[in-house]
């Protein structure tokens, strides 16, 4: 008779998170990147948890993302909309579109990452080939299309995008699919009534989830800072010796700009869904003082990279080492701290979406269970943590038969058990945690924070920000600005704060991409001074990537999680 498989417990914990894009100056939405992920991943990722009862996982919402659906959800019950796509996707017939409405439109819609799932739809296919023909004959397409034309493809991109459990579902969406081409106004209306509904089911979705104890929401530090970057800077030599470090010797008042993002975060949190268990840190990193500061705040976890456990155990771990949550002894506090098993979190993001759908998941299957057969004592813990939006759009048909087969998979293999980190803790009773007498900060990507600092123009980011931040001390110290004026420069300054504005500068980024947020970080900062009632640095009017960025084109496919 065969031994009976060994015991593993898996948590999986999905990402969800998309930068500040709305301008304060005003109001407008810059990028519609939020509810097009909305009614594309966040809405496919919840379908297949409602549709597989014997999954627990782990879902992380930064609140500038969730502050952003709830600005949508207004604009949908309104009528008001702050975004230019939205509000083209149902303009009137009768309404003659400008050509720079016409260039928006191409710029949005056509995209080179698009090509694979333009492919799927043979009248979206048509829309770009003859664009193309008309671009390879020298003419200037935007003078001889039709208003039509241009409609017929923002309905199409926006068809593009909805989820591959919205597309099987939706009569609006198969109505539309099989008109194909010559949409009405009122088909227009019909699908902007639909990514309403869409985007405004999400966080109630999940709230029914988490209510049910089907998942555990967790948050992350309100504008997805890096918190032990603006706490200090010197904690990237930890990892990385070498590494150059912008002028500013520091964040000024960073660790203060820290705790009230975090503090924010776990406001919004439980106005929303409740307390806060756990924190995933911005691209996990983490740093002894902000573990300290986690744990003075009564949270029960938090999570980084493999990569960062083993720097901080020095070569000392055992093959297990990375199976159980840990205790930082100078944090104080029994805060669980669990790493990432990099490996299998980047076969989901990189390698599988290459794989057959099946053998992919039998495969994360058979790597769960050698790791259970190797363990010499107790049930390992894996931590399979990664973005719940990015990777999708590699794999076919945004993941639908990837997610499926490894969802039935788990729910059929009674000795992998899924699970969250709260559950896990509070299974186990307040069980000693494994002492951690060391811990080198770092991120998930690689261990270290070279994605976000180090080079000169990420140092030069860096820079920009420090000088404003002083300029911000100096201004509300000075108390001239009245409440209001202050409140706002305020949010200003937590959008600037954010990771995202570091990690695109450089030449090895989608140089469109590049460009894109150079320019709304700069924006950002050139109306914090605005708000402050000051002249903005002659320096803001300058790229930060002079040499822009890869010319490949992209869209907003981030890949934070990568470790290799």
């Amino acid at each position: 008779m065969a031994n009976a498989a060994r015991p593993l417990t898996l948590v999986l914990l999905w990402h969800m998170h998309q930068p500040e894009y709305r301008d304060y100056a005003t109001g407008e939405f810059r990028e519609p990147w939020v509810y097009l992920h909305a009614i594309k991943d966040y809405a496919d990722m919840a379908w297949h948890l409602e549709n597989h009862p014997g999954v627990r996982a782990i879902v992380n919402f930064t609140p500038v993302l969730l502050d952003q659906i709830e600005d949508y959800v207004d604009q949908f019950a309104r009528g008001k909309l702050r975004d230019p796509l939205l509000r083209l996707l149902v303009r009137p017939d009768n309404e003659a579109l400008g050509e720079a409405e016409r260039s928006f439109i191409l710029e949005h819609c056509f995209r080179t990452d698009d090509e694979p799932v333009v492919r799927r739809f043979a009248a979206y296919q048509h829309l770009h080939e003859l664009f193309a023909l008309l671009e390879a004959r020298g003419s200037d397409s935007r003078h001889h299309l039709s208003d039509q034309y241009f409609f017929d493809l923002l309905t199409w991109h926006h068809l593009r995008w909805a989820g591959e459990t919205v597309r099987r579902s939706s009569p609006v969406v198969t109505r539309l699919m099989a008109i194909g081409t010559r949409f009405s106004y009122a088909d227009r209306t019909d699908l902007f009534r639909l990514i309403g509904e869409l985007v405004s089911g999400i966080m109630p979705r999940y709230a029914k989830l988490a209510e049910a104890g089907r998942i555990e929401l967790s948050t992350t530090p309100h504008f997805h800072p890096m918190a032990p970057l603006l706490m200090s800077f010197g904690v990237v030599r930890e990892a990385a010796p070498e590494v150059a470090l912008p002028q500013a010797p520091q964040y000024p008042g960073g660790y203060g700009r820290v705790r009230a993002q975090l503090e924010s975060a776990l406001d919004s949190h439980r106005r929303r869904f409740g307390i806060a268990a756990g924190v995933w840190p911005a691209e996990g990193a983490i740093s002894p003082a902000f573990v300290r500061l986690l744990a003075d705040h009564g949270c029960k976890w938090t999570a980084s990279g493999s990569r960062v456990l083993a720097n901080s155990l020095q070569g000392s771990a055992s093959p297990q080492a990375l199976y159980r949550p840990y205790r930082l002894e100078a944090a104080g506090a029994q805060l669980a701290i669990f790493f990432r098993d990099d490996r299998l979190s980047d076969l989901i993001g990189f390698e599988y979406a290459k794989w057959n759908s099946h053998d992919a998941a039998a495969n994360l299957i058979a790597e769960l269970e050698t790791i259970a057969a190797g363990a010499k004592e107790g049930t390992p813990l894996v931590s399979v943590i990664l973005d719940g939006e990015n990777c999708w759009d590699s794999y076919a048909y945004n993941g639908y038969y990837f997610l499926t087969a490894l969802y039935q998979a788990l729910e059929s293999r009674p000795s992998i058990r899924t699970t969250t980190y709260r559950a896990h803790l509070e299974e186990t009773g307040g069980a000693p945690l494994q002492p951690l007498p060391r811990l080198v900060s770092g991120t998930w990507v690689q261990g270290s924070f070279s994605t976000w600092i180090g080079s000169p123009e990420k140092n030069h980011a860096w820079d920009l920000l420090c000088t404003a931040k002083q300029s911000f001390d100096l201004v509300i110290g000075s108390e001239r600005l009245s409440e209001t004026a202050a409140s706002a420069a305020l949010r200003q300054l937590a959008a600037c704060e954010a990771s995202d504005w570091f990690w695109w500068p450089g030449p090895y980024n989608p140089q469109h991409t590049v460009e894109c947020f150079d320019r709304m970080y700069r924006d950002n900062l050139i109306n914090l001074y605005r708000l402050l009632e000051l002249p903005a640095p002659s320096a803001l009017a300058l790229p930060i990537s002079r040499g822009g960025g890869h010319p490949e084109a992209g869209g907003t496919m981030r890949r934070a999680e990568a470790s290799s």
